[in-house]
């Protein structure tokens, strides 16, 4: 059957007269042709009035675009950088200044940092599976190609176990042995992105980097590594892209590498790299992997043990006072996310709210202005169900062009991130398949909610009244 909607010369398709049959076997064909039937409907309603579809695709596409845009963002600044090991890996603290210092440092009395002293006497212990000592310099690196420029980096000065702790993902060799640790060997690792700046890319494992005078040997090239936040390091971008280059840690006190990471020292009569290894300066952080319950237990003893000892030693004048902190506790006892970042959220989410009231009332003023077709419809024997089937799917076309419009507004506002905050928070600036996906069934969820009370009132149009009063 064929004819044309009310005031319209484009004709609609004939109604499937083959009703399917439960259990029969053309059941799927026939439920594939009545949605294709509805949908057909869907796209020539849309099509009859262009300029109120656009508007509602363009209201439902910036919501999800400023929504999806800000929550990509608060994901990435609030997720855990690490979650396969988060809850095995601690961040070591102790009190080595006393309750006189308590006011200058953090709300617990206890600075993000140890002193050389202490790092190296808990190292000693070796009371963790795997532990590494971490601190910050600043140095320029070269090649031996007189072409490129000597860059300046922050070098990360690391422990071997550093790299097994934090998972990290090598594209070319590993990381330095035990050995190098012991003898402060001139060896280094570099990213993927140092890589291709230097070798082209290529595998340089043996090849040789020039820093601060000193020539370092190759032995690893990251892969990409998407920590974010990097939370070893949240003095200097936390984030930011990977560090570029790592070199060990007794090789840079060996070299007296500049400290760049946060210090803090009572006596700064003597600044000397020697005076500061004997002083109690508060430096170097100190990382360790617990993954059992048990071998959490047996740590904080150790590291009470240990400041008993100090006091007991006279260095200490007050009770011990430790503490260790998964990655997820420190980031948040760093208070690393910032409280403004929750009332962007809900902003943009309350932005996509308007645009969904928005959205909600041209769909009503669709269903106004369709109210003689669906009398049409319904007084030649359509059902309230199939006119709620048929709004539904237009329902769905528009949340799915949507979907598309929000997403290519989201890499949009994503790539002006990118261009505006540089590398300063490179890391927050990229989308993965799982983002993609909440973005586009969001999408689809919200269009069809705010649909659901236009399509209750295009079910209970009376056709009688309506077709009397034309």
């Amino acid at each position: 059957m064929t004819g044309t909607f009310h005031g319209v010369d484009e004709p609609y398709p004939a109604c499937p007269t083959n009703q399917p049959r439960l259990g029969g076997p053309n059941t799927t064909n026939d439920e594939y042709r009545v949605f294709g039937y509805n949908l057909d409907l869907a796209l020539r309603s849309l099509r009859r009035n262009p300029v109120l579809t656009g508007l509602m695709i363009t209201a439902i596409g910036f919501g999800i675009g400023t929504s999806m845009t800000s929550l990509s963002v608060s994901r990435a600044m609030s997720g855990d950088p690490i979650p396969e090991k988060s809850q095995q890996l601690f961040m070591v603290q102790i009190d080595s200044w006393g309750p006189d210092q308590r006011g200058e440092r953090n709300e617990d009395g206890l600075d993000e940092n140890l002193s050389y002293i202490d790092a190296m006497a808990l190292e000693n212990l070796h009371a963790a599976r795997r532990q590494s000592r971490f601190y910050s310099s600043y140095l320029n690196a070269r090649t031996e190609d007189p072409k490129l420029k000597p860059v300046g980096m922050i070098v990360p000065a690391v422990d071997a176990d550093f790299f097994p702790m934090l998972n990290a993902p090598f594209r070319f060799g590993g990381p330095w042995s035990r050995s190098d640790d012991q003898d402060g060997n001139p060896v280094v690792v570099i990213s993927r992105k140092l890589n291709d700046q230097f070798f082209s890319g290529a595998n340089s494992i043996g090849k040789t980097v020039t820093l601060g005078g000193d020539s370092y040997r190759v032995v690893g090239v990251l892969d990409r590594w998407p920590l974010v936040p990097r939370f070893y390091n949240l003095h200097i971008l936390p984030y930011g892209q990977i560090d570029e280059l790592f070199i060990p840690f007794t090789r840079a006190i060996k070299q007296q590498a500049p400290v760049t990471s946060g210090t803090s020292c009572k006596d700064t009569t003597d600044a000397s790299f020697e005076a500061r290894l004997r002083s109690e300066c508060l430096w170097i952080q100190l990382w360790v992997e617990l993954p059992a319950a048990a071998e959490v237990v047996k740590f904080r003893t150790v590291l009470n043990n240990y400041a008993t000892q100090q006091q007991q030693s006279g260095r200490f004048h007050w009770p011990p006072h430790t503490q260790i902190r998964d990655v997820m506790q420190w980031l948040r006892y760093r208070h690393i996310v910032p409280n403004e970042l929750g009332l962007l959220v809900l902003a943009s989410f309350g932005f996509l709210f308007v645009c969904l009231m928005n959205a909600m009332g041209l769909m009503l003023a669709r269903i106004i202005g369709r109210t003689q077709d669906i009398s049409v419809r319904r007084a030649l024997g359509a059902s309230r169900t199939a006119i709620i089937v048929q709004c539904l799917v237009e329902t769905t076309v528009i949340g799915v062009l949507g979907a598309i419009l929000g997403l290519l507004l989201t890499v949009l506002g994503v790539l002006a991130m990118r261009a505006a905050l540089a590398d300063d928070f490179a890391a927050l600036t990229y989308l993965n398949g799982q983002a993609i996906g909440i973005e586009v069934s969001l999408a689809i969820a919200v269009t069809v909610a705010a649909g659901l009370y236009p399509t209750w009132r295009a079910a209970h149009v009376e056709p009688a009244l309506q077709l009397k009063a034309e």
